[in-house]
């Protein structure tokens, strides 16, 4: 059952070869493959150019939510000391 303060919006299915990777990441982490998808995402700024996003992004509603927006981190986000 999910916490009431975690919502879940979308369930990707992965190829083999990301659920693999992803699974060893979580591994690595200690933590479950879901909270590992959220720290690939949060740290995807530093991967893609957030400007870029921002111009292609088709709702513009979600901004404070994204992790591109403002080119930066979320701030409630802290990398994982595994990394």
């Amino acid at each position: 059952m999910q916490s009431k303060t975690t919502k879940r919006y979308y369930s990707p299915q992965f190829s083999a070869h990301s659920t693999i990777s992803v699974r060893r990441l979580a591994w690595a982490l200690g933590i479950p493959m879901t909270k590992a998808v959220d720290h690939i995402v949060k740290l995807l700024p530093s991967v893609f150019d957030p400007s870029k996003v921002c111009l292609s992004c088709k709702d513009i509603t979600k901004c404070k939510e994204c992790a591109f927006c403002c080119s930066g981190l979320p701030q409630d986000f802290s990398a994982p000391s595994a990394l």
